[in-house]
């Protein structure tokens, strides 16, 4: 069995306008994501809940780490399958909807779109989505369906 990894992430509320959370008009959802030798994230809530709109917001993050952890598992496997990826773009959409009187993820969509440089690769680029998406550390730690619909091109 492999080790356990640990990751760590400090968030630190920076919206605080001089009277703290004494209303729910009266604070700003505004946070800075960090950890150790990395660029910082500025991070907020989604606009609905009156959040920054030039701040990424949890969700979006939910969302791109599924994008993330799919596309570099794809890429691994497709080095090891001796196919040759030369463009990798995915254009992600998760859905929130009410379930059971909670608001949650109900999906994430992945929408990759993938060149390859061999047309006789196509076949093993298409199949190699399924073992990247079962290999996702992320997806395989959410609650909800992550459905993959790939393009490959060449």
């Amino acid at each position: 069995m492999p080790p356990a990894h640990r990751y760590d992430a400090t968030v630190i509320w920076t919206g605080n306008h001089g009277t703290g959370t004494s209303a729910y008009r009266a604070y700003g959802r505004d946070h800075d994501i960090t950890t150790d030798g990395r660029p910082t994230i500025p991070g907020s809530a989604d606009p609905t809940y009156r959040g920054d709109t030039d701040r990424w917001n949890p969700e979006q993050l939910l969302v791109a780490s599924l994008a993330q952890c799919h596309m570099l598992w794809y890429l691994h496997l497709c080095a090891d399958a001796g196919v040759t990826v030369t463009h990798y773009t995915d254009h992600a959409t998760g859905t929130m909807a009410a379930v059971d009187g909670t608001t949650r993820f109900t999906e994430v969509v992945l929408r990759p779109r993938v060149t390859v440089a061999d047309p006789a690769t196509v076949d093993t680029a298409t199949r190699l989505h399924a073992d990247a998406h079962a290999a996702c550390y992320i997806a395989n730690s959410v609650a909800f369906p992550v459905h993959h619909r790939p393009h490959i091109t060449t």
